[in-house]
């Protein structure tokens, strides 16, 4: 595959249905994640399952990759996705998987403001990822400044992610019919 910016194909169209039931659909869950106070979304099940295999798979490169290998990998997964439906010019796969990535920053926010309260439930040990790293790089007192800072990204990028799909929604259903242009067979003639 080319890298190319300048070769990419038009990004796919936004019906106008679709593109309302989508919207409709992630402000619903917008809705849902801001009158949650667990902090524990359903959407993070999935989410606990790719940051547990995330310890695993950056296991090779230490034991501080290692604890930051669960977020990374978290955060990995849908950027990976975001980047393929991106070459791919695919509007709703992009749109979803930018949703997913900014709505991991929500509960590793709240991951990292519990670094020292410690009240989260934890899956295999006693102490967080980010209390080990956040004792490791000197910044534990900060926890809950950064955990607010890395929430606020979340809700911002999912903000910023669902006007785009807006804006694509009705530039797109205002568009007229796309013409295509005309063919010439080797004869010479239309076709």
């Amino acid at each position: 595959m080319e890298l190319s910016f300048d070769s990419l194909d038009p990004w796919t169209r936004v019906s106008r249905l679709g593109g309302s039931i989508c919207l409709a659909f992630y402000l619903l869950f917008l809705f849902y994640a801001w009158r949650d106070t667990s902090g524990f979304l359903f959407l993070d099940y999935a989410n606990l399952i790719i940051h547990e295999s995330g310890h695993l798979f950056f296991g090779w490169g230490g034991y501080t990759l290692m604890i930051l290998g669960g977020t990374l990998g978290e955060l990995l997964v849908p950027f990976l996705c975001a980047l393929f439906f991106f070459f791919h010019r695919q509007t709703y796969g992009f749109v979803f998987s930018v949703f997913w990535f900014f709505e991991n920053f929500l509960y590793v926010g709240t991951y990292m403001a519990d670094a020292r309260s410690r009240n989260l439930p934890l899956v295999n040990s006693d102490e967080s990822d980010w209390t080990i790293l956040f004792s490791k790089w000197g910044v534990l007192p900060h926890d809950q400044t950064i955990g607010h800072f890395t929430r606020h990204l979340g809700w911002l990028g999912m903000f910023v992610v669902l006007a785009w799909l807006g804006f694509r929604l009705v530039r797109d259903s205002q568009a007229g019919p796309q013409l295509r242009p005309l063919e010439m067979s080797p004869e010479g003639k239309q076709n």
